[in-house]
């Protein structure tokens, strides 16, 4: 009956890596470049608003 722990133990498992790829599916994605400064901003805004960010 050593096999029954295997099998309950591999499907445990197998049933929280689902449901952790199921709440990282629901979660908004992260962009690595958010968290980063930017380095490149540009001179002047290129909006047809003259106030507007740049």
């Amino acid at each position: 009956m050593h096999w029954v722990g295997v099998l309950s133990a591999f499907v445990a498992v197998n049933t929280v890596m689902y449901v952790a790829l199921a709440v990282a599916k629901m979660l908004p994605k992260v962009y690595v470049a958010d968290w980063l400064p930017r380095r490149h901003q540009r001179a002047e805004t290129r909006s047809i608003h003259p106030d507007g960010p740049r």
